[in-house]
C-alpha cells in the first residue's frame, strides 16, 4: 500500500495527509475547492516549519514530505491510483453517503475506503457503497501528527483482512491503533462528548464560571486542558453534530444537547475557528480570556 488518497484538506483532512506524506506514501490531498487546498498546504508547511525549529525533523525531511502531497479538485481524477482512500470532509452524514458512492464508482474494486469520522455509522456509511466489506473507520485525533491513537471501527459487514490491513498501516505511522465495533460516538467520543455536554450544563446552570469549571477538572482529574476549552480547540459546531448523531442513534436523553450549546452555535459562537466561543481568541488563540458573556 502506497497511493493514499485524502478527501478533505480542513483540519483533519490536511493533518491525515501530513502524516501519511511524512511516512513516505505518494498522498493525494483532495478539495473542492482550490483555496482550501491552498490553506491546507500552507498549514502542513507551518506544521513542518514548527518540527524543523524542533530539530525532530530536517529541512531535507519537510520539503520530501511536501512533494509526497499532490493537489486534486476532482474526486475522480484524484483516487484514480489510490490503494486506500481516507474521507476526512464535514461531519454530515448526507455528504459523506454521497462522497462514498462516488468513491465506489472512481475507485479500483479493490481499494479500501476509510472514513474518519467521529460519530457517523460506519455500517451506514458503507451500505452506500458495493464493498461494505472494504469500507472502514479510521478516526484519527487531533492534531493527527502528534496525536498516537487511532479507532479502528469494523462496519458490520468490514472484513478481518481489512481490518488487519488497516490496523497494520496504521502502526506504520508510528501511531497506536484501537479496534472498536460501531456504535454511535464508538469509544473516543461516547465518553468524552457527554463529559463536555455535561460542563456546558453545568455553566448553564450557574454552578460555576468558565475558568472554574476548567481548573476543577485541570487541577482536580489532571487533564491537560479544561472540558469548556477543548470544546471550543473541537469546535462548538463538531461538538452538536457529534451529539445530535449519539442522541439520535441511542434515543437516550442523556446525550442531548444542552440548549446553551445550540444557541452559542446558532449565533456563530464556534470556539477558537470564529475568534470566541467559552474563550475569547481574538488576541491569542490560548484559552486566556474568557467570553464577555460569561464574565460575573
Amino acid at each position: 500500500m502506497k497511493n493514499i488518497a485524502v478527501i478533505g484538506a480542513g483540519t483533519m483532512g490536511n493533518g491525515i495527509a501530513h502524516t501519511f506524506a511524512q511516512k513516505g506514501f505518494n498522498v493525494h490531498l483532495i478539495d473542492i475547492s482550490e483555496a482550501s487546498l491552498e490553506r491546507g498546504l500552507n498549514t502542513i508547511a507551518k506544521n513542518l516549519d514548527r518540527m524543523v525549529a524542533k530539530e525532530k525533523i530536517t529541512e531535507a525531511d519537510k520539503l520530501e514530505t511536501l512533494n509526497n502531497i499532490t493537489t486534486f479538485t476532482s474526486i475522480a481524477e484524484g483516487v484514480k491510483t489510490s490503494d486506500l482512500v481516507v474521507e476526512a470532509a464535514t461531519e454530515n452524514v448526507d455528504l459523506k453517503l454521497k462522497i462514498f458512492e462516488q468513491l465506489d464508482e472512481a475507485c479500483d474494486e479493490n481499494t479500501i475506503l476509510a472514513t474518519n469520522t467521529s460519530s457517523i455509522s460506519i455500517t451506514q456509511i458503507a451500505a452506500a457503497t458495493s464493498r461494505p466489506t472494504k469500507v472502514i473507520g479510521m478516526h484519527f485525533m487531533n492534531p493527527v501528527p502528534i496525536m498516537k491513537l487511532v479507532e479502528i471501527i469494523r462496519g458490520y459487514n468490514t472484513s478481518d483482512e481489512v481490518t488487519n490491513t488497516i490496523m497494520e498501516l496504521s502502526k506504520a505511522l508510528d501511531k497506536v491503533p484501537v479496534e472498536v465495533n460501531d456504535y454511535p460516538g464508538f469509544v473516543a467520543n461516547r465518553i468524552l462528548m457527554p463529559m463536555l455536554n455535561e460542563s456546558i450544563e453545568t455553566l448553564y446552570n450557574g454552578v460555576a464560571g468558565v475558568a472554574e469549571i476548567d481548573t476543577v477538572m485541570k487541577l482536580g482529574m489532571a487533564h491537560p486542558m479544561g472540558p469548556l476549552q477543548l470544546a471550543d480547540f473541537i469546535g462548538l459546531d463538531v461538538c452538536l453534530s457529534i451529539l445530535n448523531v449519539m442522541y439520535e442513534g441511542f434515543k437516550n436523553p442523556k446525550y442531548a444537547p444542552c440548549p446553551l450549546l445550540v444557541n452559542m452555535v446558532r449565533a456563530g459562537k464556534l470556539g477558537v475557528k470564529s475568534g470566541e466561543g467559552f474563550y475569547d481568541y481574538s488576541s491569542s488563540k490560548k484559552a486566556e480570556v474568557v467570553a464577555s458573556q460569561f464574565l460575573k
